[in-house]
């Protein structure tokens, strides 16, 4: 066991972490065996976002998850199943276009009202 106080700290935070990330690669792989086991358009969603939350969390590089959802999505295709286009919610969008088109018609308004400061002549030697 260790003595010192940082090193004690270390201890626990090490063991706070192993838990986290067992816990999401533990997700990952039932996710993955429920897609194996029956190919549906849910379990590769549910497939796919939980290696992309392990990329997240630093636990799988990008490129290992890219090459596993790659995998996945050739299943999924084998078995005929597709993926499910993404709603897209026009009212959530259209709000912050709005406030944007307005900011910068303010924004050069108070442009054009402030005037640069006049540089000061070079003093002579």
């Amino acid at each position: 066991m260790p003595i010192v106080k940082s090193a004690i700290k270390r201890a626990k935070q090490t063991v706070k972490r192993r838990e986290r990330n067992v816990s999401v690669k533990r997700d990952v792989k039932e996710a993955v065996k429920a897609f194996i086991a029956k190919p549906t358009a849910a379990a590769l969603s549910k497939a796919q976002s939980e290696l992309d939350t392990a990329v997240k969390k630093g636990l799988l590089n990008k490129n290992t998850a890219a090459r596993r959802k790659a995998n996945l999505s050739k299943a999924a295709k084998a078995a005929d199943v597709k993926l499910a286009p993404a709603k897209k919610t026009t009212a959530a969008k259209a709000a912050p276009k709005a406030a944007a088109a307005k900011k910068p018609a303010a924004k050069s308004a108070t442009t054009t009202a402030k005037k640069a400061p006049a540089k000061k002549p070079a003093a002579k030697k």
